[in-house]
């Protein structure tokens, strides 16, 4: 795919083969044809309506129309910046500020929002579009090391951080997973993580390069088990694409299985470690299928490490490697900025041409985490690994940041957020184990004064306010309250002390 940018490797099936499925949901079908068709318009209206090095922002859910945005914005030269519709309003507040977006793209309705942005609703865009806008424009797309999308993860001080990810980050990604995870063209893949998570990445462009079709299972089919249990054996994907965390809660309907589900060829797990039980439900429950464990972190665009699971190697390996480095990346095992010897364990350093240049407006936590080593651009994931036999083995996180459900958090952001909370006077969140795996989130709580009769009461209360500020997925699952917060010699919250408390159980 070399010879392409990643807008004309899609834009050829929309020329080539307009008819050919691009969205596939129960009640309709989108093409390429309508995509590239879409996605002009937009980039029509953008070239003529903002400045190319503004972010646009895109606003909705897993749905078509988010996809000709994706692709108008790019056209356009515009990075875009994908904000799912469950996004509490602080977060998208906080997401605004550091941006500072020319442009809202609105596929779902706005929320009451102050900004200096302007907000175009896509609908209202189309269907008033093809009059007004000639797609025959001289239209600049997004090339080389100009920024492609910007995804925000969590920061540190409850400031969330925005990683740039360029054309060419990209195209190294895509080439690898197109060459090295057995994908082949026109393949049916699974759209199940929010697009505002990197993971969605891993099926979404991948799926267009190579004229396959995506086809979206909601965050509401997913969180109601009733209805993902009917839906999975009705599924006609071949490529699945999630964390190994939702792939848990499937294995638990016995007809998940290569017998009833006979299309699925191949699985792709990334964001958060894969249980070796899980590892070996999946081989025996899916035998002719193959299995991809992958590694990597938003900063290094998604994926730098695969391998494919066997039962030889999990016979090998207690704890499922995270991959061989894909071939135009180096990753080095550091301690205190020298490399270590092979088999001991350090920090992982990714190299190549997949690193971000960085967080937008944020040159403090860029020049903390990103360097240039050996004369590449390089990448501190905080993350402790070793090799063994060229096989990158993963030894857990050495800061406080963790991995639930894919999603990756940091500790502190949380505990920034509770400490707004009117019944909290301080708080830190300390993550529980199960197989080197978090399972879930633990609140030591000093509770300000109340009138609760009961705790559940309180925790109740705490997370109703809680869930203003955070996402879903960082509320804590349990809370334990205290008199005061345990301190170190540093006069620091011992937050390892607490970890040690949580996990003796």
């Amino acid at each position: 795919m070399t010879m392409f940018t990643i807008t004309e490797a899609i834009d050829r099936w929309g020329i080539q083969d307009p008819d050919r499925p691009v969205y596939i949901e129960k009640e309709q079908t989108a093409t390429y044809g309508q995509l590239k068709k879409e996605s002009d318009l937009i980039a029509a209206y953008l070239q003529e309506n903002s400045q190319p090095q503004r972010p646009v922002v895109v606003y909705g859910e897993l749905e078509f129309a988010m996809l000709p945005c994706f692709l108008g914005a790019t056209k356009a030269g515009h990075a875009y910046i994908p904000i799912d519709a469950h996004t509490p309003k602080e977060r998208i507040e906080m997401i605004l500020s550091v941006a500072d977006p020319e442009i809202i793209l609105a596929v779902g309705d706005w929320p009451a929002i102050e900004s200096s942005a302007q907000v175009v609703s896509i609908k209202a865009l189309l269907q008033g579009g093809s009059t007004a806008f000639k797609a025959a424009v001289d239209l600049k797309p997004v090339t080389g090391d100009q920024t492609y999308y910007i995804i925000f993860t969590s920061g540190t001080t409850g400031i969330p951080k925005g990683v740039q990810i360029s054309h060419d980050n990209l195209l190294s990604f895509v080439n690898w997973e197109l060459r090295d995870l057995g994908i082949t063209e026109g393949m049916r893949f699974l759209s199940q993580a929010p697009y505002s998570f990197d993971l969605s990445v891993m099926d979404l462009y991948p799926a267009l390069v190579s004229g396959g079709s995506l086809t979206p299972m909601t965050k509401e089919v997913i969180n109601n088990f009733k209805e993902l249990f009917c839906v999975l054996p009705s599924l006609e994907i071949e490529v699945w694409v999630s964390t190994p965390s939702f792939m848990e809660i499937c294995l638990m309907e016995p007809t998940f299985d290569g017998e009833h589900v006979h299309s699925l060829k191949t699985f792709l797990f990334c964001g958060e470690e894969l249980p070796h039980a899980t590892a070996a439900k999946l081989l025996e429950r899916f035998p002719k299928a193959r299995i991809f464990n992958t590694y990597g972190p938003t900063e290094a665009t998604v994926a730098v490490s695969a391998v494919e699971i066997t039962h030889e190697l999990l016979k090998q390996y207690s704890r499922v490697p995270i991959g061989y480095v894909k071939e135009d990346t180096t990753v080095y095992i550091l301690s205190e900025d020298r490399e270590v010897p092979t088999g001991e364990v350090g920090e992982i350093v990714i190299a190549g041409p997949s690193v971000s240049k960085g967080y937008l407006n944020n040159p403090e936590k860029t020049a903390q985490a990103f360097f240039v080593y050996q004369g590449e651009p390089a990448y501190r994931t905080g993350d402790a690994g070793r090799f063994h036999d060229e096989l990158l083995i993963y030894d857990g996180r050495i800061d406080f940041q963790v991995k639930l459900h894919g999603y990756r958090i940091e500790l502190e952001d949380i505990d920034h957020h509770l400490a707004k909370v009117s019944y909290v006077k301080q708080a830190a969140v300390v993550p529980k184990y199960h197989q080197h795996k978090v399972q879930q989130l633990v609140a030591f709580v000093v509770a300000a004064e109340n009138d609760f009769e009961k705790e559940f009461k309180l925790t109740k209360a705490i997370k109703e306010e809680l869930s203003q500020l955070v996402m879903d997925y960082m509320i804590p699952q349990k809370f334990i309250y205290v008199e005061q917060l345990p301190l170190t010699a540093n006069g620091k919250i011992d937050r390892k002390g607490l970890m040690n408390e949580v996990n003796a159980t």
